[in-house]
């Protein structure tokens, strides 16, 4: 009997050896399918996360090799350059011609106040527009900037305002659609940005 045992044992031992051997085999060939991706997706994270060459050690050594080849010029000759360039004429401040200040530099606004439209979400801002200008000034673009209570920036907002404003004058825009805006918002404040002369 113990002959027929042990012989049981074996074919039982077997046969699970025997179910052993493939499982192992497709596990691995599992984990590989499952690792082999993972370690890719981040080998290529790291390579395009990494840091760029830095820029400033770019430009010293353009900086450098320009410094140098400045010396070079102002050692040699002239007859060794090859070159005899008259130098350019001076300016004198009185050719320059004056800069005009730009038309938006002269608007201010006075007053503003805000409310919700729509729904909710769209601004409508209420604003008295002053030109301090010389002369008159359309298509002002203003600039909204809305924040929560605490002070925290949410939205920003810009708005052409296609209407006149006299030289010297003031000019109240009620009502103005700003824009959507954020649902916690609760500070505006506008100022204007560009105009052109009218």
């Amino acid at each position: 009997m113990r002959c027929l045992e042990g012989m049981a044992m074996r074919e039982d031992a077997k046969s699970f050896l025997g179910r052993i051997g493939p499982l192992a085999r497709s596990q691995l060939a599992t984990q590989a399918a499952v690792l082999l991706p993972v370690i890719i997706a981040a080998g290529l994270s790291a390579w395009t996360l990494r840091a760029p060459p830095r820029a400033d050690s770019q430009s010293a050594r353009v900086a450098s090799f320009t410094v140098a080849q400045e010396a070079v010029l102002a050692n040699a000759s002239p007859a060794s350059v090859g070159t005899d360039q008259p130098e350019p004429p001076e300016i004198l401040p009185a050719q320059v011609a004056p800069i005009d200040a730009s038309p938006a530099a002269g608007l201010w606004i006075s007053s503003q106040t805000w409310r919700r439209g729509g729904l909710g979400s769209n601004a409508l801002v209420t604003l008295t527009l002053r030109n301090e200008n010389d002369y008159a000034v359309k298509d002002v673009e203003i600039a909204c900037a809305f924040s929560r209570s605490d002070g925290t920036h949410l939205t920003d907002r810009k708005r052409v305002i296609p209407d006149t404003v006299n030289m010297k004058s003031r000019k109240t825009f009620a009502h103005l659609h700003v824009g959507f805006v954020n649902i916690y918002a609760n500070k505006a404040k506008c100022a204007p940005v560009a105009a052109s002369r009218a």
